[in-house]
């Protein structure tokens, strides 16, 4: 049935446009700065280029363009040499700051000796570049915050994934107002689910049950269920503080959730997890807790991504009445695909929405008691 045949039935047409040809503005997280300080240059496919990731003499990391100016060689196939990165094929040495400081064979460095230095931060143990088609910088309002525990002594180190997902990245985003989701793809049990958009910010509050159908019976302590609140600043790095809730006690973590676009169709997802320590979880455990969650979030992810890459790109999705605000968060979404100009004060202006779990908490109890009912039958068979 084509879609002209479909309109004339009362059959909805599905409508996606082609994926925007400019990457979002904002500040992206290119992982945990600390592998790129081994003394290489790093090679990062981003915003549909090559770029090179150098550590300079000072400690600074550098983000550049990866081609070279002079006749196109491979800067991150280079070697660094002091505080320049030096290009494979005629050693021309390239700052920081994108300018080309020494040509070791030439008398002087060409005045347009330069190649595009990107902005960068590093925070939290993380490196973050700056991407803004129009070429302005960062300003105050959009930082990134500082992260609870990050680098204090209390908290674990990062446990740190990172994945491939060969779609556009306006999948995940959706996932901030997909409740529903969270039940049938990460067999969790949301109870309390709200959203927020304000600025630049969008904001998931979700509380939750522990799913005893999911896991198996009797093994570890006994998870009761989490509190969320989970917030992207800006259009890729998403920060959750998040509480599990045990019988006989709260574990204290921080997960952060990820993204920068390798091209219109693939994007690179990381997830990060820290644990607080305390009297009941020391260091020791702690560490290991993190692990152990760090593999069940990337599992999570792992989920996500079977969905997605059989799933098509939809721009009018047919929502029921305990669907999340799907059409506000896009429009929220869209404030970074746009010149600053661009930007509609109903893109920015504070949203609120807290949907109604009457409905979905009393048919996942029944959904959840008859998968109990059949594991103790299939026991007793057994």
């Amino acid at each position: 049935m084509t879609a002209v045949e479909a309109s004339t039935t009362g059959i909805r047409a599905i409508e996606a446009e082609a994926v925007p040809t400019r990457f979002a503005r904002g500040w992206h997280c290119l992982g945990l700065s600390g592998q790129f300080k081994d003394g290489k240059p790093h090679t990062v496919n981003a915003f549909g280029q090559k770029l090179v990731v150098f550590q300079s003499g000072d400690g600074g990391l550098n983000v550049l363009d990866a081609y070279c100016r002079h006749m196109g060689a491979d800067l991150s196939k280079g070697r660094i040499k002091g505080d320049e990165l030096a290009c494979p094929f005629h050693d021309w040495r390239w700052g920081g700051d994108g300018r080309c400081k020494k040509i070791p064979y030439a008398r002087r460095v060409p005045l347009r000796a330069r190649t595009a230095a990107w902005t960068t931060m590093e925070q939290d143990g993380l490196l973050f570049v700056w991407n803004d088609p129009e070429g302005n910088p960062p300003q105050p309002e959009v930082a990134i915050p500082r992260i609870e525990g990050a680098t204090r002594d209390d908290w674990t180190d990062w446990v740190w994934q990172e994945i491939v997902v060969e779609t556009n990245c306006r999948e995940v985003m959706d996932n901030v107002v997909d409740m529903a989701h969270f039940f049938y793809v990460h067999y969790s049990f949301p109870t309390y689910f709200k959203n927020i958009f304000e600025g630049h910010v969008a904001t998931q509050i979700m509380n939750g049950l522990s799913r005893p159908d999911a896991r198996p019976p009797g093994k570890g302590p006994r998870m009761l269920g989490n509190s969320s609140v989970a917030s992207y600043h800006g259009p890729s790095f998403m920060i959750d503080d998040l509480t599990y809730h045990y019988d006989d006690m709260d574990l204290k973590s921080v997960l952060i959730n990820a993204h920068y676009p390798i091209d219109g169709n693939s994007f690179m997802l990381h997830s990060g997890i820290i644990v607080q320590h305390s009297d009941k979880l020391p260091r020791e455990g702690a560490e290991a807790m993190a692990h152990k969650l760090g593999e069940f979030i990337l599992k999570g992810f792992d989920q996500d991504v079977e969905i997605w890459k059989h799933k098509t790109r939809i721009d009018n999705p047919l929502l029921c009445e305990e669907d999340g605000p799907v059409y506000q968060l896009r429009r929220w979404y869209e404030q970074f695909y746009v010149d600053v100009a661009d930007v509609r004060p109903e893109m920015v202006e504070r949203f609120e929405f807290e949907l109604d779990t009457t409905r979905p908490v009393e048919a996942w109890k029944q959904e959840v008691e008859a998968n109990l009912a059949r594991r103790a039958a299939a026991g007793r068979q057994a």
